[in-house]
């Protein structure tokens, strides 16, 4: 099998993962406790009204006839509108989604450029002070809740030091990314943890292949070795493991995104859900579903480049 091949059946495996993805949050969605029509009109509704507005927006239909109109619909594209902000579902998550990008996005930056030279450096050191020390620092950011250490960072780099806002997303590119720093340093720290520890266990065993001890015999530098052999091979199941905490990333977002009061997805999901809007929750779903898919898939294509072994 080439490696067109194989991106292409990686590729094909979407449309079954999104397909019953859109069937469970369907129905997850409709076992949510309480009325969205009658949270729509409030309490002093009619009887009258609340079965008008049942009707018009087909919620009187059995669950397999909703289904199939909401699996049609995406498939056409049509998300409807939002029940409760009354604007077409696409044009709300598209007013949202970049602001969550751009906080995973600068997560992941962070916690690469953290965890990569921490995890060369503890390895090399194994055992030893240094090693300990990264270790046990890393451990803290990894058995810290994410809204614990939100609000600790908020308090005292927000409102005690004042170096960053209290919340909010700017208006220009550099305010987005100064607004955005604290919440991406948030869901940064125990991303960088996981990656650290993989990184380190693998720069271990790779250090002990018999490949790294030939390339040494042959006059190589060390940090030819360390860049064009460790680095290379020890980040292969690494790389795999930050395309699997994209999923935990953006969840995590849902809880930053309500503490530091950022307009992004996550929010939008957490209103969405008090609110009862099913569209909305249904077509957010969706959309991270198929994120994380993508995430997986550029995690496996790195792995390809990284590995020639896969894909064949």
């Amino acid at each position: 099998m080439n490696r067109s091949t194989w991106l292409l059946l990686r590729l094909l495996q979407v449309i079954p993962t999104f397909l019953l993805i859109g069937v469970a949050v369907f129905v997850l969605a409709r076992l949510l406790p309480g009325d969205i029509v009658s949270s729509m009109l409030g309490e002093r509704a009619s009887d009258a009204a609340i079965n008008r507005m049942t009707h018009q927006l087909g919620l009187d239909r059995s669950i397999g006839a909703q289904m199939l109109s909401f699996l049609e619909s995406v498939a056409r594209g049509r998300l409807g509108d939002s029940l409760a902000f009354h604007v077409p579902v696409l044009k709300l998550i598209g007013d949202r989604l970049p602001v969550t990008l751009l906080l995973s996005g600068m997560a992941t930056l962070i916690a690469v450029a953290v965890a990569v030279p921490m995890a060369f450096v503890a390895a090399l050191t194994a055992n030893r002070w240094p090693d300990l020390l990264i270790r046990s620092v890393f451990q803290v950011g990894l058995s810290s809740p994410v809204f614990y250490v939100g609000l600790v960072l908020l308090t005292v780099f927000a409102g005690w030091l004042r170096w960053f806002p209290v919340g909010g997303y700017g208006d220009t590119a550099g305010e987005h990314l100064y607004h955005l720093f604290l919440p991406a340093l948030t869901l940064a720290l125990s991303f960088a943890a996981v990656v650290m520890r993989s990184l380190r266990a693998s720069i271990l065993q790779v250090l002990t292949a018999e490949y790294v001890d030939f390339a040494r015999a042959k006059g190589l530098r060390g940090r030819v070795v360390l860049f064009r052999h460790v680095l290379r091979n020890a980040l292969i199941a690494t790389v795999t493991l930050v395309g699997l905490q994209i999923g935990s990333l953006l969840g995590g977002a849902v809880i930053t995104e309500s503490v530091f009061a950022v307009p992004g997805v996550g929010r939008l999901m957490v209103d969405s859900i008090f609110a009862r809007d099913y569209p909305v929750i249904q077509a957010l779903t969706l959309v991270l579903a198929v994120l994380v898919s993508l995430a997986l898939l550029v995690s496996d294509v790195v792995q390809m480049w990284l590995d020639p072994r896969v894909g064949r």
